[in-house]
């Protein structure tokens, strides 16, 4: 009986293991078949339907001298500023003073003029040299200070676009339509740091370094805003083609508006020394027109300010917290009640005062 025993004891615990063991191989295959729709890679770059390419020579460096054709009403006032005034009043001054190092050069040599002349005051001449410059210096403070107020005196934005900078990428949200997304550099498809499952840029995407695989999208004609910020270090938001640049600061927002009439893809990058991968986060911007643009946000699950359904009419952010707006056929009939009960508390007239009440 002993021999019995023990034999059924062994063969219990020859098969205790086998059925132990089956519940903990199933359980890792349950929970990664449970883990794996929320595992989010941000390195793979879905290849778009369309692709708009670039127009050659705008929007883009172009690897000469001089600044990139201006699309923005602020970019052309500056450009105008800098090309028709500041460059003349630079190569007039330069003139001058060589001339007038010339003319010392000559006339008071040592051959011509042995015995120097010594002057110790000329009203005429110090009067010229301090005057002088305090004009030169108010004909550039006139238009300089006009067009500080063009750029920060924003007229109402038809667009808000919350830009957020990140190491190493941008982060944009449309504040108005619900559509928030990250735009990467693409890679080059020599890049030996490119994973498989990374989209290489292509001629259509951009030059390279600044082609990006989201690009902002706006619509032409309209006033966008732009609310700037970083949630790490100090980067920097700039558009060439839109004169605008100002720095992204964590715990602060900057604010920069522009409007391009033009449609087309324009090129920026971050300006700012913010790590390792600084000159990895180039800002792509696609102007189109606002047919294109409404059915952009639409594609991205968003929806258009004047698209979104109407609310009910007894939702609350739709309904009047007080009662006059209800009609007097579907109000209950109160008695009165100072005549039923003259210790009865009447009841304010909104909810907001009942709060304010209690």
């Amino acid at each position: 009986m002993k021999l019995i025993g023990w034999a059924i004891a062994l063969a219990a615990a020859g098969l205790t293991p086998a059925a132990a063991q089956a519940p903990q191989a199933a359980t890792p295959a349950a929970e990664t078949a449970q883990a794996a729709p929320a595992a989010v890679d941000h390195s793979v770059h879905a290849m778009p339907a369309q692709v708009t390419p670039p127009t050659p020579g705008i929007g883009m460096p172009v690897g000469g001298k001089g600044i990139q054709e201006q699309v923005s009403s602020i970019g052309r006032e500056a450009a105008g500023f800098h090309n028709n005034w500041l460059l003349w009043l630079c190569a007039i001054i330069s003139m001058v003073v060589l001339g007038l190092l010339g003319f010392a050069m000559v006339r008071f040599r040592r051959g011509a003029h042995p015995v120097p002349s010594r002057n110790s005051h000329n009203t005429v001449l110090e009067v010229v040299w301090t005057l002088v410059p305090v004009l030169i210096l108010v004909a550039i403070a006139i238009p300089s200070i006009r067009l500080l107020r063009h750029q920060y005196s924003p007229p109402k934005a038809d667009l808000t676009v919350k830009v957020i900078g990140n190491q190493w990428f941008w982060t944009y949200e449309y504040t108005d339509d619900g559509v928030t997304f990250d735009s990467y550099m693409l890679k080059e498809a020599s890049d030996k740091n490119r994973k498989p499952n990374e989209r290489a840029r292509t001629v259509a995407d951009g030059p390279p370094m600044l082609a990006a695989d989201e690009r902002m999208v706006l619509p032409a004609g309209k006033v966008v805003k732009f609310i700037i910020t970083s949630n790490d270090v100090i980067h920097a938001f700039w558009v060439p083609a839109f004169w605008n640049k100002i720095d992204a600061n964590p715990g602060q927002l900057n604010e920069l508006w522009t409007k391009v009439d033009r449609p087309g893809v324009y090129f920026g990058q971050c300006t700012e020394l913010c790590g390792a991968r600084h000159a990895f986060m180039p800002i792509a911007v696609e102007v189109v027109p606002p047919a294109r643009f409404a059915a952009w946000v639409a594609s991205k699950g968003g929806a258009m300010p004047g698209a979104r359904p109407a609310a009910t009419a007894d939702s609350t952010g739709a309904s009047p917290v007080s009662d006059a707006a209800v009609p007097a056929a579907a109000q209950p009939q109160k008695a009165n009640p100072s005549a039923a009960d003259p210790a009865a508390v009447q009841q304010p007239a909104t909810n907001q005062a009942a709060t304010a009440q209690n």
